[in-house]
């Protein structure tokens, strides 16, 4: 009977606010809560067998009793009790809550995630880390300088933004709870120090512009003053349909790409990671592949000329520039000396007649070595030295104009007769249509006449070359057809084709550049010297002149 009669009494039970442990100054609720349907319960509330009410340190209200400003002398074992005035009129006592109160102040630590330096353009989290013992905390976040300007957040970790440099500095935590808040010591400052992230640079070896089958190394450089390691991203978007918007990752800071083909083309993006941190990706760079590479030569000033000149082949392969070595060959066999054109300019100075023959040069770059198919075939004519025979042109200058008449005649102080003239066009080797013995007369020049003569004798000995160029325009250019003498005085002339005489407003211009302004349409250049050679052409408002090479000869040679 007695225990149905004491198991009808309703239980009760101590809740805590904060959780327990609390800390000096805090407000503590302690609520007792009576598992009854029944009301106008009143509430008992005990500290270690001793009864509590209101007074300076206790607040007692209802179920509630309020602790302000907890102390040390605040810890104890708390219980409460239910009374009514009907049936049941007492609930069991509570079981008993021991409240432990800690003299020291909570002091949370800060921390970054990541930690170091901060790149802008990328996140830092930061957290407020309370020990997890003391209970659920409010993290309140100040910048720069302790002020009541704050914000508060429900959980410990605060997520910056890092837009700029000024995102960076001194940043504090504390945590909070209760009603007033009850606030810990402020954790140590920690220092935010933002970069501005780096911008990833591509570069490309050998060229932007390959060719299928060439070994190709892709490279993302980060200038960068911290000695962390970085990873890298590589991006590919592809100019076929079939690669469009590839992407691929990669951890090296090389891309290599052996054999490449034309589906590697396109345009390539590379990042730097460091943790959860990005670089600025780089500028895209695009890799152009084409089927085959092609060298071409070409000569400079012309590839007609007399023993003791100069003469420079140069080689380039088409639609790209860079890395490539050169070979050269003569007749189809390797020059021995052919080193000194590795860089593609092969220069005969002084050049000899044994130098004459069909030319032809390859390039290679790479490792493994990658080479272009040889070039088309350029041909030099190098012709002696006579002082007994010269090509004696009328009217003496290199440039003429179309429809007008031109003789030219092979002396020979010992036999002229031994002599023939002979012309190389664009067509072929011939010669001249009109002969008169050893001369030869051209009553209407054509542009096709444009070419280069000589004097060739019976048994095939060519000397003294000559170009001759036919404009069909209305301004030449009047210039001696024999090389100058260093030291002597080089005059040049615009002469118009209704007057056949020089203009008298006329520029002169040397290798594309402006020289002298004339408005008598003379140009004098006094003590020639080889710095002077180049090509050569006037302008008037009449019109411009063809190009033509002036050469310096050494005097005695």
């Amino acid at each position: 009977v007695f225990l149905s009669f004491f198991s009808g009494f309703p239980t009760s039970i101590v809740t805590v606010t904060p959780d327990n442990p609390v800390f000096t100054g805090e407000t503590v609720k302690l609520k007792c809560v009576i598992n009854s349907d029944h009301s106008n319960w009143r509430y008992e509330w005990y500290k270690d067998s001793v009864i509590l009410q209101t007074s300076e340190r206790y607040t007692v209200n209802r179920d509630t009793l309020t602790i302000r400003g907890a102390t040390e002398s605040d810890q104890g074992q708390y219980w409460c009790k239910g009374q009514r005035d009907r049936r049941p009129n007492s609930s069991t006592s509570s079981s008993a809550v021991s409240l432990s109160v800690k003299d020291l102040k909570p002091k949370p630590e800060l921390t970054s995630d990541p930690a170091g330096a901060a790149l802008t353009g990328n996140t830092v989290t930061l957290t407020c880390r309370m020990d997890p013992s003391t209970g659920n905390w409010d993290s309140y976040w100040y910048k720069h300088t302790l002020n009541p300007e704050t914000e508060k957040k429900k959980t410990n970790s605060y997520t910056l933004k890092i837009d700029s440099v000024s995102d960076g500095g001194q940043y504090w935590c504390r945590a909070g709870r209760g009603k007033p808040v009850y606030y810990t010591q402020y954790s140590d400052a920690l220092w935010v120090n933002v970069t501005v992230f780096p911008k990833a640079v591509v570069t490309v070896r050998p060229d932007e512009r390959v060719f299928r089958g060439e070994t190709v190394t892709l490279r993302c450089d980060i200038k960068w003053g911290g000695d962390t390691e970085w990873t890298y991203r590589w991006e590919i978007e592809g100019t076929n349909n079939q690669y469009k918007n590839t992407v691929s990752r990669t951890s090296t800071q090389e891309l290599n790409i052996s054999g490449v083909d034309l589906s590697h083309s396109g345009k390539y993006t590379c990042t730097g990671q460091i943790h959860t941190q990005s670089s600025q990706r780089s500028d895209a760079v695009t890799l152009t592949v084409s089927a085959e590479a092609q060298a071409s030569v070409r000569v400079s000033p012309q590839p007609w000329l007399t023993e003791g000149e100069s003469v420079t082949l140069i080689c380039e392969v088409s639609g790209s520039s860079k890395g490539w070595t050169f070979s050269w060959f003569r007749d189809h066999d390797h020059l021995s000396d052919s080193s000194r054109g590795a860089g593609g300019s092969y220069t005969l100075s002084p050049a000899a007649l044994q130098h004459t023959g069909v030319y032809t040069c390859r390039a290679e770059r790479g490792r493994p070595a990658y080479y272009t198919h040889n070039s088309s075939s350029q041909t030099l004519w190098i012709t002696g030295v006579s002082a007994s025979v010269s090509l004696v042109i009328n009217p003496s200058r290199s440039q003429h104009f179309s429809s007008d008449s031109l003789s030219l005649s092979c002396e020979d102080k010992s036999n002229s007769a031994g002599w023939t003239v002979r012309r190389y066009t664009d067509k072929d080797t011939q010669t001249c249509a009109k002969q008169t013995g050893s001369g030869c007369v051209m009553d209407s020049l054509s542009t096709s006449d444009t070419g280069v003569y000589w004097c060739e004798s019976e048994s095939g000995e060519k000397r003294h070359p000559r170009n001759i160029t036919v404009h069909d325009g209305e301004v030449i250019l009047e210039s001696s057809v024999d090389p100058v003498i260093e030291g002597e005085t080089l005059t040049l002339h615009c002469l118009h084709r209704s007057t056949n005489s020089p203009i008298l407003s006329a520029d002169f211009y040397k290798d594309g550049s402006l020289i002298q302004n004339q408005t008598t349409g003379e140009m004098n250049i006094t003590t020639v010297s080889k710095s002077h050679e180049g090509f050569y052409y006037c302008k008037t408002e009449r019109g411009q002149s063809l190009h033509s090479w002036i050469s310096v000869r050494v005097r005695g040679q």
